[in-house]
């Protein structure tokens, strides 16, 4: 199970415009096709294929596809244009050096403090019930405890909307779940386990040894969406050996897909069934490790994490490693020591 490594969420910059490139459409036939297929799979506009930006997030380029005023990543996670910017911009700082007066540190740390999450339901949602049920099943499987929101300024909102969709750990403020009336209780599972802090378990580093992408299939211009973590220039722990085919967090074998073939398969060329009914215990192992039982104090933040030599992880913006106890980044002149003070990163 990838677990999100994810921090501290890019401080706001103001979104500049960005290069985009068109999709072209699959015929109405083959969406048909396509959506039948991968009905377990959740995805933010199932009806609509945006443009294409490369955008900086953390300090790395990404692809995401924009929709509705969206930035959508992996299909179902959502990006606010405070959270991006066009092109790289500083996120290193000499010793003694002015901060840019955009450079904010408005967001906040990705895990929910002492294990809590609040929520509020939107009156107007179908079926309420998918976000109760859901909510229920990662109270009773989990550390995590969910509470209905009242004053708190950082918060889940289950809304209706087009499709599936999430950010991905606290970000700050009222953050949606979006649920169109085809999202079912599972797809609600899988989309509050974006909002705690997992990504999608296909995309981890090591997937190689257990899955095949057949990139023929797969829509064009979608191609972006099936990239490793190492390939988005990040990565961290996995919390189980091997992929977890009985992940609720994984895509379908036909995701994307522009012909009605698998656009996933195992490493023997055949095809799996995508789960959506219950976190697996390869889902319960990873929360559990980033939420643990300890982690549910009178504190307003979140219990220090421990930090492993030779893993990655996002914090503050900038995309570090841990080595020898001590924090390296790889910029233009290659591998150099830094470090982190009042939520900015610094050359040491």
């Amino acid at each position: 199970m990838k677990r999100s490594n994810l921090l501290y969420l890019l401080p706001a910059l103001a979104i500049l415009s960005c290069s985009k490139d068109e999709i072209t459409p699959n015929t109405e036939e083959q969406l048909i096709e396509n959506k039948e297929l991968a009905a377990n799979v959740e995805v933010a506009y199932p009806d609509d294929f945006g443009l294409l930006s490369d955008v900086y997030y953390a300090g790395k380029k990404i692809t995401v596809e924009e929709i509705d005023g969206d930035y959508i990543y992996e299909g179902d996670i959502v990006f606010s244009n405070d959270m991006i910017t066009s092109r790289d911009v500083k996120v290193v700082f000499e010793k003694g050096e002015e901060i840019p007066a955009q450079k904010s540190v408005g967001r906040t740390s990705a895990r929910w403090p002492n294990n809590t999450v609040y929520y509020s339901i939107d009156s107007s949602l179908p079926d309420k019930n998918r976000a109760t049920d859901a909510i229920q099943h990662w109270e009773a499987n989990t550390n995590l405890k969910f509470v209905q929101r009242t004053s708190q300024s950082n918060y889940i909102y289950f809304t209706p909307g087009s499709g599936c969709s999430s950010y991905v750990g606290m970000v700050g403020g009222r953050q949606n779940i979006t649920l169109a009336s085809a999202c079912s209780t599972g797809n609600t599972i899988h989309e509050v386990g974006h909002a705690v802090g997992l990504w999608h378990e296909q995309s981890r580093v090591d997937r190689d040894k257990h899955i095949k992408i057949n990139y023929s299939n797969i829509q064009s211009g979608r191609e972006h969406n099936f990239k490793t973590y190492a390939e988005n220039g990040s990565d961290g722990d996995e919390f189980t050996s091997n992929l977890d085919f009985g992940s609720i967090m994984l895509y379908s074998s036909y995701s994307f897909s522009s012909n009605g073939q698998p656009t996933i398969v195992k490493v023997d060329g055949s095809t799996y069934t995508t789960q959506r009914n219950a976190l697996s215990s390869g889902d319960k192992t990873g929360i559990n490790a980033m939420y643990p039982s300890g982690n549910t104090g009178g504190t307003t933040e979140p219990v220090a994490p421990t930090y492993i030599n030779g893993e990655y992880y996002t914090i503050s913006g900038l995309t570090v490693l841990r080595y020898r106890d001590t924090w390296f980044y790889n910029g233009t002149y290659g591998w150099r020591e830094v470090k982190l003070y009042k939520g900015y990163w610094y050359w040491a």
